[in-house]
């Protein structure tokens, strides 16, 4: 009962917060790293398709900086950047946060003032880079033969359940904070800890979705999240024999994409997509198979045309000049993930590994992921 009582108060200080909070003014983030004279930092916004540099500033003596922004109309993710190295922020109200770091510990060793949120951040993304390290040692060890399969498979999926318990303490605790959406979110070799499609993630997901839903409605991250979970749901539903008959399932938009395409404009999965049956496709240009794939893509694009059928094309080749040699001559839609093997657009859609297909039918939901490339033609008539 008290601890009911505790959310209930929670709840209605935060609703009380939002009620009066009309948005406007700056926000502060300003500190000192140790260290780095003559060093750039660099303040970006980091969206939901796209990271976008906000500000800059070259260190001296005392290493200080600062940098101020307009508050976010909705809770909103930042990061400081040096040399390669990521402090993250998440950013709700007109806050004032201090961060004192050292240069070659900037990501690890840093500490921050003025933001719980901004604390709970750094303590999982501590949990995560610890998780991806210990991955990364485990493998090394595998593929050098020093560690039989089973124990490397025993091994990695207790790394991965340690950031999981960290995650969850903030996912289930406060489902509406800024740091259980950043928890839900965090990945390993550009996958998701947590999978939108199994059934017990499921409720991760949906318990973030359902409190960012009823707080933020129209927020773009809140719209987003609640149709992966009801994507995610509907994909379970008919898949598994479970009863799902009291959760209410309506039919939901895109989940949408927005990349650049040869000539940087930015392409909207919604804008290219909508009315159609389409095929999206994550994939690498500079894969074995990627010519044996897009012939196969070639194929379906000339059996369907003029059938409102499309394709709309990822790559997450880092090289970008490889990348653009060869979209030049595909007829369908290709756009490329600057953030490559960590693209957030295929963390959302669970890619585990190149090529990822997913069949969206017309209005936009995802009907089926494609595992046997042999039945592709097939499953696309199939929607028509």
């Amino acid at each position: 009962m008290i601890k009911q009582l505790a959310y209930i108060i929670y709840i209605s200080c935060i609703l009380m917060f939002y009620g009066c909070n009309g948005r406007t003014g700056q926000f502060t983030v300003s500190g000192v790293v140790t260290g780095a004279e003559d060093q750039m930092i660099y303040f970006e916004n980091v969206g939901l398709s796209e990271v976008l540099l906000l500000d800059s500033a070259k260190l001296n003596g005392t290493g200080k900086f600062i940098f101020k922004e307009k508050i976010p109309e909705y809770p909103e993710f930042y990061r400081l950047r040096m040399n390669g190295q990521y402090i993250n922020l998440a950013i709700d109200s007109a806050e004032s946060i201090t961060i004192t770091a050292d240069y070659t510990t900037f990501a690890t060793s840093y500490q921050v003032e003025g933001s719980l949120v901004c604390s709970a951040l750094k303590e999982i993304t501590l949990a995560q880079l610890d998780a991806n390290q210990a991955i990364h040692r485990l493998r090394k060890d595998f593929e050098a033969g020093v560690m039989p399969d089973s124990i490397y498979r025993i091994q990695t999926l207790a790394a991965i359940e340690t950031y999981r318990d960290t995650a969850r303490r903030y996912i289930y605790s406060r489902p509406m904070s800024p740091e259980a959406y950043f928890a839900l979110f965090q990945q390993i070799d550009g996958m998701l800890f947590f999978d939108p499609y199994d059934k017990e993630d499921s409720r991760a997901y949906g318990a973030v979705a359902t409190s960012y839903n009823h707080l933020y409605p129209e927020s773009p991250r809140s719209k987003h999240l609640y149709n992966l979970a009801l994507q995610a749901l509907k994909v379970i539903r008919s898949q598994r024999d479970i009863n799902l008959d009291n959760i209410d399932v309506k039919e939901i938009d895109f989940m949408d994409v927005a990349l650049p395409n040869l000539r940087g404009d930015t392409i909207k999965l919604t804008e290219m997509a909508k009315g159609k049956v389409v095929i999206l496709n994550f994939t690498s240009y500079q894969a074995e198979w990627s010519d044996e794939l897009n012939q196969l893509l070639h194929k379906a694009d000339s059996t369907y045309r003029g059938r409102n059928f499309g394709i709309y094309q990822i790559s997450l080749d880092s090289d970008v000049h490889l990348w653009k040699n060869v979209a030049a001559n595909l007829p369908w839609t290709c756009v490329r993930d600057p953030q490559t093997v960590y693209s957030q657009a295929a963390a959302i859609y669970n890619v585990k590994q190149l090529p990822a297909l997913f069949l969206l039918n017309s209005k936009g939901l995802l009907v089926k992921r494609i595992d046997n490339l042999d039945t592709l033609i097939a499953d696309i008539g199939n929607v028509f």
